[in-house]
């Protein structure tokens, strides 16, 4: 179970990430395209690391796939960016990874929407 600070710790980690990737690094590259969400941050209890599960929304698969590229060819600058704006003795080392909830709720959406059609056409014959 995470003690309270370092859920805390969680939750500025990911609002902190999220500003620096929408304010200094798409200006700094253009490789972030789409929509991106960083749906959860997980520090660990040491300081040392820090998962972060991003959720990107792009015209297709090869944009989603470069831009989250993009965002683990950058975490050293993120990291750094957070040292400037976090006022910690360490900042841990980033660790992305895809979210991929959105997609397989949305997945899971279309199938119950497919079996209710199915329904509703079967009713009206």
């Amino acid at each position: 179970m995470k003690s309270l600070r370092g859920e805390r710790l969680s939750a500025e980690y990911q609002k902190a990430v999220y500003d620096v990737i929408f304010n200094q690094l798409k200006n700094r590259t253009d490789g972030v395209r789409g929509l991106v969400s960083i749906t959860k941050a997980d520090v660990a209890p040491d300081l040392k690391t820090a998962k972060i599960y991003v959720s990107i929304l792009g015209k297709d698969a090869a944009e989603e796939d470069a831009t989250f590229a993009t965002l683990c060819e950058h975490a050293g600058f993120i990291r750094h960016e957070l040292a400037q704006v976090m006022r910690m003795r360490t900042v841990p080392e980033l660790h992305f990874i895809r979210d991929e909830t959105m997609e397989y709720g949305s997945k899971i959406d279309r199938l119950i929407a497919g079996l209710h059609e199915g329904e509703q056409d079967k009713q009206d014959k």
